[in-house]
């Protein structure tokens, strides 16, 4: 067992990305970004998983904006482009598994 400390950095930094854990093909990422933030349009090559723990993000996968926030859980497939902004000050985990 490993319990894993994520703490809230906003209010020291303007923006927090930092992978957390790293176990056999998954990664694991906490991302913490203020109002308006964005990450630019990539893809991965594992399946995504996006847990938001506060705050509310949309991404634009392949042209199409959701919104995703604690009510929600958002995965997108290996390769499928996408982007984020960050319409609520946001605290969120990335969990990219590899096939």
């Amino acid at each position: 067992m490993e319990l894993i400390d994520t703490p809230y950095y906003l209010n020291e930094t303007h923006k927090h990305i930092e992978k957390v854990l790293s176990f056999n093909d998954t990664n694991v990422v906490n991302m913490q970004l203020q109002i308006g933030q964005t990450v630019a349009e990539h893809e991965v090559d594992a399946d995504v998983l996006i847990i938001v723990k506060r705050g509310k993000v949309i991404f634009t996968v392949e042209g199409r904006e959701v919104e995703v926030s604690q009510h929600n859980l958002l995965h997108m497939a290996p390769g499928e482009r996408h982007s984020l902004r960050a319409e609520e000050v946001s605290d969120f985990m990335v969990l990219q598994i590899k096939r």
